[in-house]
């Protein structure tokens, strides 16, 4: 039924396909304002709604250069209650910053991560503070215009019909990827060959000339909110409840399904907000596993948006993910990520 009302809704995807590419030109031409910064600002961000691993990447970014720069991390704070400049703390919840503005400031507590929906506003606040900024999600934000773009590409995305909002999940075309540096195509399947690479590498070629990269998802150990791990040798013996809010887990699923003895699985929307109503119809679903060995488990961003009173009912565990760039391309990728900051490696 969804699926066929979006159908229904292709003459609007044209409609706000033409706004967007009507806006695009007017900051091209210079009709529109963007504001430009005289030291490092990095954007990482994607043409489609959500699900291409801007998180993981913005982590994968910040171990490249913090031990070298001090960088700050902007983000708008999607899924927060609060409104303007706020600085991220670890104590924080997420309906004060955002789940993944709070994933971050916890892996990285050293590093200054603040939330503004004013991109540019953020970024005067951070000028005396630090030497760089990276924004986890801005590429359409063209207010301001960036010294370093990465934009990211989920794979499957580039395979499959490619329709604007609210037919399909592109924000702009392809064409926009014009104005990238790096481009990262992410989520590629293990055994992605060099055929497929040069087809996809070829797609995006028509449009832009910026360096392209491949990367996969690599999954780290199951562990609970306190840093323990779970035996991966248990994980076969084990009943799953999955249990995720976030745009696109299917990769997460079949990565998940060979490895447990079984698999159920409860999805929500991107950024959901877990209600009382919600927790109590997730335990009531682990409860309805026979199985003596069960555990819950979530993405790290969805963890932070579990109550700890949650936490201390149910054995919930999470899985932390970063991306690895294929073909042995890594140190090639980091070395631009190291010059668009500006730095090099002592």
């Amino acid at each position: 039924m969804i699926r066929l009302i979006r159908w229904l809704l292709l003459p609007v995807s044209f409609l706000y396909a033409g706004m967007m590419w009507l806006r695009n030109r007017m900051y091209d031409l210079n009709l529109l304002k963007s504001t430009y910064f005289k030291f490092p600002v990095v954007v990482i961000g994607n043409l489609a709604v959500g699900g291409t691993g801007k998180s993981p990447m913005t982590e994968y970014v910040l171990r490249i250069v913090l031990p070298l720069s001090n960088v700050g991390v902007l983000s708008r704070g999607y899924g927060r209650k609060t409104k303007g400049f706020r600085e991220v703390s670890v104590t924080d919840v997420a309906d004060e910053s955002g789940d993944e503005p709070l994933q971050i400031k916890r892996k990285f507590p050293e590093t200054t991560v603040v939330v503004c929906e004013n991109r540019v506003k953020g970024i005067q606040q951070l000028l005396t503070r630090c030497a760089a900024i990276l924004l986890d999600d801005a590429y359409q934000h063209r207010a301001l215009k960036p010294s370093f773009s990465i934009l990211l590409f989920d794979y499957r995305s580039l395979l499959t019909a490619r329709f604007p909002l609210p037919t399909g999940s592109f924000r702009d075309g392809l064409q926009e990827s014009n104005r990238a540096n790096c481009i990262v195509v992410t989520k590629c399947p293990e055994d992605l060959d060099l055929a497929m690479k040069s087809k996809l590498t070829e797609k995006l070629r028509a449009f832009s000339q910026a360096d392209i990269f491949f990367a996969k998802i690599a999954y780290d150990n199951v562990i609970n909110p306190a840093g323990k791990a779970f035996p991966k040798t248990s994980l076969p013996n084990t009943c799953v409840l999955l249990v995720t809010g976030i745009a696109n887990p299917q990769p997460l699923t079949e990565y998940l399904l060979p490895k447990v003895k079984e698999l159920r699985q409860i999805s929500y929307n991107d950024h959901h907000d877990f209600s009382a109503k919600d927790l109590d119809y997730i335990g009531k679903e682990w409860t309805k596993i026979s199985d003596d060995k069960k555990i819950i488990i979530t993405t790290e961003k969805d963890m932070q948006r579990f109550p700890s009173s949650f936490s201390a009912r149910y054995p919930i565990y999470f899985i932390p993910i970063q991306p690895q760039i294929l073909f042995g391309e890594a140190p090639i990728f980091e070395n631009i990520v190291r010059k668009a900051f500006r730095v090099s490696e002592m």
